[in-house]
This record gives structure tokens, C-alpha cells and sequence, in this order.
């Protein structure tokens, strides 16, 4: 796997190192000795798949906070995404940026996301699933968002919002929500 760190310290995108042959290729998606050598988490307890039927769905901006912050490893298994993450820590020097990785079920990148960013997405295809190992248990009381169009990142999707849920529609702005995020 090759790891790629992002403007974003701490967070990475990793690729695949395939192996090509007649058949097709073979690759390693995971290795916790690797993910360890690199400095990132090793250890998720649980795994969830996000299945998109439309295009322009965009789930996000969510969170976990503290003592419940979570890791995660997005990967699109089909379709594609514009995979988004924030810098939430109100002291980070980067406080407020955000990057953008397209994801797909082609290129196989993977999208490391630490404790203290935000994380969401919007699909660029119809039928777009999207895979995520995650480093911590859900904890409803610990889970917060932000709103998708918060002028506070300016984030930039490639096209019109198609579907996005009431929950998510519902998050406050970041300068409204202004508070240490993780409590």
C-alpha cells in the first residue's frame, strides 16, 4: 500500500500496489502492520457499507466526540464519491480547512480520516456504495454534524445537492455551534 499524507497532517490517502497479470490483479486492502508503521490506527471494531441509490446524495458532515472519537477508512466499492474531510479542532492551525479526494470503485484509494475532522460525501453516481472500518463503537450522544453548505469551509461540491437526510439538513453552522467541539 502506498500511503499519501494530505495538506490535512494526519490525514492520508492510500492506495493499492497491484499486482497485474492475464487475470487481473491482486492487492492487499488492509494490513494493520503497515497502517502501524505508518503512525495511524490499526485496530476498528466495526465496519459499515453506505448504499447511495441517486447521484448527488450527500451524506455529511459527521463526527464523533471525545472520549468517543472516532477513526475511519472510507472506501468506495462502487460508483464513485467526492470524499470530504474538515479540520474541527478549534486549535489546529488548519482549523476549518478541508480536502477533497475523489473516490471510486475503480481507483480503489482509501481515505484515512482521524479523531477531530469531519467527514462526509456526495456521490457522482447513481447505485454508489461506499465502505467504512471504523475505530470506535457509535455512540448517538457523542455524534455530531455540521451542515453540508456551511460558509465557514466553503467546501465546493461538483453538483447540485440530489438527496440529503432530514438529520443532516438539520446541523447547525459551525459559528453558531461555536464551542469546543469535543466537549
Amino acid at each position: 500500500m502506498i500511503f499519501r499524507e494530505t495538506e490535512l497532517p494526519g490525514v492520508f490517502v492510500i492506495e493499492l500496489e497491484k499486482k497485474e497479470d492475464e487475470r487481473g490483479f491482486f492487492a492487499r486492502a488492509w494490513c494493520s502492520r503497515e497502517f502501524s508503521a505508518h503512525g495511524l490506527a490499526s485496530v476498528f471494531v466495526q465496519c459499515n457499507i453506505s448504499f447511495n441509490a441517486k447521484k448527488g446524495t450527500i451524506r455529511g458532515l459527521h463526527y464523533q466526540c471525545r472520549p468517543y472519537e472516532e477513526i475511519k477508512v472510507v472506501r468506495c466499492t462502487r460508483g464513485a464519491i467526492f470524499d470530504v474531510v474538515v479540520d474541527i479542532r478549534p486549535d489546529s492551525p488548519n482549523f476549518c480547512k478541508w480536502i477533497s479526494v475523489t473516490l471510486t470503485g475503480d481507483n480503489h484509494k482509501m481515505l484515512y480520516v482521524p479523531g477531530g475532522f469531519a467527514h462526509g460525501f456526495q456521490t457522482l453516481h447513481d447505485n454508489t456504495e461506499v465502505f467504512y472500518q471504523m475505530s470506535e463503537y457509535y455512540y448517538p450522544e457523542y455524534s455530531g454534524g455540521f451542515r453540508w453548505d456551511d460558509p465557514a469551509f466553503g467546501i465546493k461540491w461538483p453538483l447540485p445537492c440530489s438527496c440529503i437526510s432530514q438529520k443532516d439538513r438539520s446541523y447547525k453552522n459551525l459559528v453558531i455551534e461555536k464551542r469546543d467541539i469535543y466537549g
